[in-house]
């Protein structure tokens, strides 16, 4: 990594520790047992949550000499103007940041600034959007960096696949639909492949992480209907949804799956399955799961058959197939399982239901563009209009970069909506790094390694960073 790059991806995570430890420290009320600026009511904190406002004042002065190196770096390697212009926002608004927290840590001073922004609680906010301003500001700055640094201007393809009328379906080898041989002769071994083929069909690592967003929601609603029974019903309606969703697809895709070398051997690809019986079997599926959704109550039957509809039809149809923006908008069958989590518990959607459905649907670019890199021969043979097909690989790593900031945005957000606590904090703090740290690697090596790297970073910060939400939500 070039000096400059990891300078400024150093300094991005260190104003957002800043942004997530402010907003946990004021949930928590450790602000309010440290007034005054620059001690505590001018001494020393003696108490635990005195500590660590004192402990996040300290960190804040680290954070602001990093960033007069990082600037100090970036006048004598005279990047480009939008570096230069990014970096230069972030560090005039580093001061004002900074005499912000101390105008309200002051006794007196939070009151004195509500009274400007009419409440309290805007007077937090306002403090809380200056500092993404400026994690915003190096978070470009670092996008554009490495855009310069390693981008390739000329790696837009000529010519894209311009939708459904350019998918060959012809099989990848060649020939005829890839088989699986002697299937049929051996009853034991046709017994497991047809149970395997079917369990296939529910798309079961797909299922694990939205049941878990599901999960997640229904802890942070903890609502008067969170009980077991909610719990247990609305995770195997969820899975059962999950289940009917992939089914569909796998139909729907099937003489497309046999020309992608990621997706020939899919059960409806090789035949172990036949299309009237994925139906059948979708259809059942499909029916219990809205069914099981609609004992709880109408909204979450409602959410779990649009849910059904948005993956099969929708995306799977009308999006994937015709737009190079299907990534994105896609994203919506991924956070309708935290609205279905939260009316679950709550009977309607709330605020923290749809900043969980955020967090998912931003997340998902930064994800699934990881895959497309990695599988972009696959998805141009196919006729996908992928990002890296149609806009080529340059564009799509800086996208990846932007919704990552997108999404550690959204989750520092939740902090204050869900009122949530040190062990989410943290994990987002970390995995979050991890993820960044993965995405710039990807910047410099390019390869499919790189991109199934920052891949499964991506998967383990937000399998581990809901895992700590239901923890801090449940454990008192």
């Amino acid at each position: 990594m070039d000096r400059l790059p990891g300078l400024l991806a150093a300094t991005a995570m260190g104003v957002y520790l800043l942004l997530v430890v402010g907003a946990t420290t004021t949930v928590t009320g450790a602000a309010a047992a440290c007034v005054g600026w620059p001690l505590c009511d001018g001494g020393v904190a003696t108490t635990t949550p005195a500590l660590v406002a004192l402990g996040h004042r300290v960190v804040a002065a680290l954070v602001g000499l990093l960033l007069v190196a990082t600037a100090g770096v970036a006048v004598r390697e005279r990047p480009g103007r939008r570096v230069a212009g990014a970096l230069g926002l972030a560090t005039v608004l580093f001061p004002v940041q900074a005499a912000l927290g101390a105008f309200v840590a002051t006794a007196g001073g939070e009151t004195a600034l509500a009274t400007l922004a009419g409440t309290a609680v805007a007077a937090r906010t306002v403090h809380l959007l200056v500092g993404l301003g400026i994690f915003g500001g190096l978070l470009a700055a670092l996008a554009w960096e490495l855009e310069a640094l390693t981008g390739d201007p000329d790696d837009t393809p000529t010519d894209p696949p311009s939708g459904p009328a350019a998918v060959d379906t012809e099989p990848l080898d060649g020939g005829a639909a890839p088989s699986v041989p002697g299937w049929r002769e051996d009853p034991l071994r046709r017994g497991w492949l047809t149970a395997t083929a079917y369990y296939r069909l529910t798309k079961p690592r797909l299922m694990w992480l939205l049941c878990l967003v599901a999960a997640a929601a229904m802890a942070l609603a903890r609502g008067p209907e969170l009980s077991a029974q909610t719990v247990g019903v609305t995770l195997v309606a969820g899975a059962l949804s999950i289940g009917a969703s992939g089914t569909f697809n796998h139909v729907l895709e099937r003489d497309v799956d046999r020309k992608m070398q990621r997706t020939n051997d899919r059960p409806l690809a090789v035949d172990l399955v036949s299309v009237p019986n994925a139906v059948a079997f979708g259809t059942v599926l499909a029916v219990v799961s809205v069914g099981l959704f609609a004992s709880i109550n109408l909204l979450t039957a409602v959410l779990g058959l649009t849910a059904i509809v948005f993956y099969s039809v929708v995306y799977t149809l009308l999006l994937k197939p015709n737009t190079v923006q299907n990534t994105v908008i896609g994203g919506a069958a991924g956070a309708l399982p935290a609205l279905i989590g939260w009316a679950a518990v709550t009977g309607d959607v709330g605020i923290g239901g749809l900043g969980v459905a955020a967090l998912i649907f931003l997340w998902t670019p930064a994800h699934f563009y990881n895959l497309a890199l990695a599988y972009e021969d696959d998805y141009e043979r196919a006729g996908f209009p992928m990002l890296p097909v149609v806009r080529g690989e340059t564009t799509t790593r800086r996208h990846i970069l932007w919704y990552l900031g997108a999404t550690l945005a959204t989750a520092a957000a939740l902090v204050g909506l869900a009122r949530l606590d040190w062990l989410y904090a943290l994990t987002g703090v970390v995995l979050g790094g991890v993820f960044l740290w993965a995405v710039v690697r990807l910047h410099y090596e390019r390869d499919e390694s790189a991109a199934f790297r920052a891949f499964h970073a991506s998967n383990a910060y937000l399998g581990t960073l809901l895992l700590a939400a239901v923890v801090d939500s449940l454990v008192v």
